[in-house]
């Protein structure tokens, strides 16, 4: 057993970043900018690949706008025109993928359309499976141009084993979302100590890491970068937009909007191996009003980090607000 579980637990609400000596006279002269693959983007931020919380419009108006995303799994027979379509627009196509066999058919439907995305997503609640390697190696095999993230997982052994497969990234976290009940169902999973998950991968990976689950607030995204995520996946808080999938809602004067789980009986269809839950997220309005704050938060962060850019988040120290006592960095 690794002696990284010998470390005392910890999540977002347990830790609060240290500042130093601000270097910048104003915050919006922070540097957000993150390259992630062969692209750069404003903020180092991702909505979830839910079918919640992203589609084809909002996938559209996410690239055209210099924000990443990843396209969900759930409607595969309509993912190679929608390739094609971000292609023709010349905005980048970012795709979900599973490992059942009908996905290694849609890779031979791509390889023979002479259609490479520019990004790939494996999406598999548990990624540390050989059945996951397995789909890593025929990607990289027919698609190589691709660049190939990798999930989830929880483990630094996780990380080191799909990098050495091919995966260009991988994305940590097993149920610490908010409509994720994988710990309850299971007993397993990241749920309560996704940030220390977050920081032990970290200590391993030589490849980027995407922080998926667990982000209750802005703040969270700046110590996600500070234990090594280079992207952070959020579903909740990016749900329940103008934009957003999903019904509007009225209940008592007040307006929200739908939001589900990726393992949820809503988006399974049926009651079987449900591991997500449906629920109601305030109505928030435009989602470019949700990311701008998002990024100035960002700013204000990295002017809190007394550098100019997210680097400086990584270096700051910390403190247990919570705990008593942690392994030092």
């Amino acid at each position: 057993m690794s002696n990284y579980f010998s470390m005392e637990a910890f999540d977002y609400d347990d830790i609060q970043l240290v500042p130093n000596k601000g270097i910048i006279q104003s915050r919006h002269q922070a540097d957000t900018r993150v390259k992630f693959g062969n692209r750069t983007f404003k903020i180092p931020v991702v909505p979830a690949n839910m079918a919640s919380v992203i589609d084809d419009n909002l996938a559209i108006w996410l690239a055209q706008n210099d924000y990443y995303y990843v396209m969900h799994r759930f409607q595969p027979e309509k993912r190679l025109t929608f390739i094609q379509m971000m292609q023709q627009k010349g905005l980048f196509a970012s795709i979900s993928v599973g490992i059942k066999a009908n996905e290694y058919t849609f890779i031979d439907q791509l390889v023979k359309a002479q259609v490479t995305p520019d990004y790939i997503t494996i999406d598999v609640a548990h990624g540390h499976s050989v059945f996951v390697i397995n789909m890593i190696h025929y990607i990289k095999e027919h698609l190589p141009q691709a660049f190939l993230t990798v999930g989830n997982v929880a483990t630094p052994e996780a990380v080191r084993e799909l990098e050495n497969a091919g995966a260009d990234a991988t994305k940590v976290g097993v149920g610490p979302g908010k409509a994720c009940i994988t710990k309850l169902k299971t007993g397993f999973g990241t749920g309560g100590w996704q940030l220390a998950a977050l920081r032990m991968c970290g200590k391993v990976a030589r490849k980027p890491l995407i922080a998926d689950g667990g982000i209750r607030h802005n703040g969270d995204i700046a110590k996600s970068i500070r234990f090594g995520a280079s992207m952070v996946m959020i579903g909740s808080m990016l749900a329940g937009h103008r934009e957003s999938p999903g019904s509007i809602i009225k209940i008592a004067g007040k307006t929200y909007m739908q939001y589900w789980g990726s393992a949820s009986e809503v988006q399974k269809g049926a009651y079987r191996n449900v591991e997500g839950k449906q629920m109601l997220v305030p109505y928030r309005g435009k989602i470019a009003d949700t990311l701008t704050e998002m990024q100035e938060d960002l700013q204000s962060a990295i002017s809190y980090a007394g550098g100019k850019d997210l680097d400086a988040i990584r270096k700051v120290d910390y403190v247990i607000v919570k705990s008593n006592i942690m392994d030092g960095d």
